[in-house]
């Protein structure tokens, strides 16, 4: 079925072809039909990059009514670029027709230039919840005659802490609207949405819930932790086209590996949270124009990119929520082309494969770390293919070629291509010259692996420092975040880590002894969920379900102890306010 089958306008027809649409991708082949025959609430899940846009924009373009200045559609997404991103592709479908003004509504803008375009009437609005929200509360956007809110990547929007200001911007939508929800993945929260805010939905899917797009190949990497970073370079080398966004857990790491690619010579830079507004726009527009080949961002800031043509998604971390690597793994293989999600893992995440394996119901393939030879031929070839693909200058050559050929002349073919290559290609030589092998040997860890749990059994007093830590999974807290909470809070990213065992309101974790001190220290005045969070050192217990239960027990009686000194501390403090005011009173009354 084409476009033109489906009930797309001619003017809207023409700006689509001239932009190389052909046939509607899945997505838009199901919703079009709905959007373009009736009013309706509907939610569609769909992976990132399957043409969601297209799927709510076409028919909202062609639906609105051009005769007046109000306001009929409003397009809410999680992130400031995705927001550029839909407002630009929105415009270029209605290239042809006027009067259909579509307006990007950001933070890190001036919001003044942003209220005098919406006083002079918009059709679409295209915001982000924040600074929408802020404009409602300025009274300065009129949405009273909005016929469509459209919730765009509605799972981001929420992971991202958006829910309160969804909750007020929908509150003032009028109640005869109707609601498009899209969204890669479907929690809870975002059920709920639907189920608060809309009326027997129209539901459409496009695959299976939270699985992975069908056009991405997964790979995992299995190394030692401390040759992450060795591997990483090998499987960059391995692909000197690679276009590709790497995963990190935190914003520290983040920096750190992008200064790390940067030192060594690769095209890269950093998204993280820490950048202003015109330092990310600065580092997206080079990487779009593919002047940077690797980005490496933190989840937070890569999340609702809409970058294209991504050849790999590099998981140096996995996710501490494994629901996120479908979100991961969308940001390539987008608009029906293939992509390829790496993730560089060792042998404790195994069982993380396996988990996301179930969730994305695809399964990994096990690949080994290129070694030294095979990078160089790699390189190598794509060095000649590119001497074979290269457009020749012949008219600005000509005048040189004479000499250059005099030059030459004593050199044979055989020796002129040596030359030639060595010239390109003595770097990679150089490197990977006895380049060891990064590859795991499973056989061998098993065995040191038993080795190190005999040498570990009662460690009380030994090599590890067990510490007690009042966050739990009732904080969401898997061991990859807490090892990142202790790498930040720290600034060491040195620190042994033992056994981690966490429970609902609490955790244990081994510590190096040296460092256990340290840690204690790192965490004070530090807070979760506004509560602090104390960390001190636990008796050493097994895992029998005894131990467990005197875990527990332990754990209330800590947290009860620790309540009460706060309370005494608190109750000192003011006691001893109340003292020194009393005496700061008396003395007031001597001097006069």
């Amino acid at each position: 079925m084409t476009f033109k089958e489906l009930g797309i306008s001619p003017e809207i027809l023409k700006a689509i072809t001239e932009l190389g649409f052909e046939n509607p991708m899945p997505v838009q082949a199901e919703t079009l039909p709905v959007l373009l025959s009736q009013d309706v609430n509907l939610v569609a899940l769909a992976q990132t990059g399957t043409g969601k846009t297209a799927a709510f924009g076409l028919p909202m373009i062609q639906k609105m009514d051009y005769y007046n200045k109000n306001t009929e559609v409003l397009v809410l997404c999680p992130t400031r670029e995705l927001c550029m991103q839909i407002a630009k592709d929105c415009k270029n479908y209605a290239k042809y027709i006027d009067g259909c003004s579509i307006l990007p509504v950001y933070g890190g803008a001036s919001i003044d230039a942003q209220i005098r375009s919406l006083k002079k009437g918009v059709k679409m609005i295209v915001a982000t919840p924040g600074r929408m929200n802020d404009l409602i509360n300025r009274g300065k956007v009129d949405i009273s005659k909005l016929k469509y809110v459209i919730l765009d990547e509605a799972d981001e929007m929420l992971d991202m802490g958006f829910k309160d200001d969804l909750d007020n911007i929908l509150a003032q939508t009028p109640d005869e609207k109707h609601t498009l929800l899209f969204s890669a993945t479907m929690p809870k929260e975002v059920e709920n949405i639907a189920k608060d805010y809309m009326t027997d939905p129209v539901r459409i899917q496009i695959g299976t819930r939270n699985q992975g797009a069908d056009n991405v190949s997964h790979f995992f990497y299995l190394v030692h932790a401390k040759d992450r970073y060795l591997a990483l370079k090998r499987i960059a080398d391995y692909y000197p086209n690679i276009y590709s966004i790497i995963f990190c857990r935190t914003k520290i790491e983040t920096q750190e590996v992008a200064d790390m690619l940067i030192r060594d010579g690769y095209n890269a830079d950093s998204l993280h949270g820490d950048l202003s507004q015109a330092q990310r726009d600065h580092v997206m527009n080079r990487f779009r124009c593919k002047n940077i080949q690797m980005l490496v961002a933190t989840d937070v800031a890569a999340r609702g990119l809409d970058v294209n043509n991504l050849t790999h998604v590099i998981n140096y971390n996995l996710p501490d929520e494994l629901e996120q690597y479908v979100h991961r793994s969308g940001r390539t293989g987008r608009a029906d082309k293939m992509g390829i999600s790496i993730a560089i893992i060792n042998l404790r995440e195994q069982h993380k494969i396996r988990e996301i394996e179930r969730q994305i119901k695809k399964e990994f393939t096990k690949a080994n770390i290129p070694t030294g030879k095979e990078v160089c031929e790699k390189q190598l070839f794509n060095m000649i293919d590119k001497v074979e693909n290269v457009d020749v200058n012949y008219s600005e050559i000509e005048t040189f070629l004479p000499d250059i050929m005099k030059k030459l002349e004593w050199m044979d073919k055989e020796e002129l291509i040596r030359k030639f290559v060595s010239l390109e290609f003595n770097r990679f030589l150089e490197y990977y010259r006895g380049a060891p092998d990064l590859n795991v040997d499973e056989s061998k860890q098993s065995k040191k692996e038993d080795s190190r749990k005999k040498d570990r059994k009662g460690s009380k007093g030994g090599r590890f420092t067990r510490l007690f830590i009042s966050i739990g999974h009732k904080d969401k807290i898997v061991p990859q975040r807490l090892i990142g909470m202790i790498n930040d809070y720290t600034h060491d990213r040195h620190i042994e880590i033992g056994k981690i065992d966490i429970l609902d309101n609490f955790s244990y974790v081994e510590i190096g002894e040296d460092k256990a001190q340290r840690v204690i220290e790192a965490f004070e005045d530090k807070f979760i969920k506004g509560r602090p969070i104390t960390v001190e050192l636990a008796e050493a217990k097994g895992s029998s379900s005894r131990g467990r239960r005197d875990d527990r027990r332990n754990g209330s009686k800590d947290r009860r102890r620790d309540e009460r000194r706060r309370s005494d501390r608190t109750t000192d403090r003011k006691s001893s306010d109340r003292r020194s005011d009393s005496r700061k009173r008396g003395s007031d009354r001597k001097r006069y």
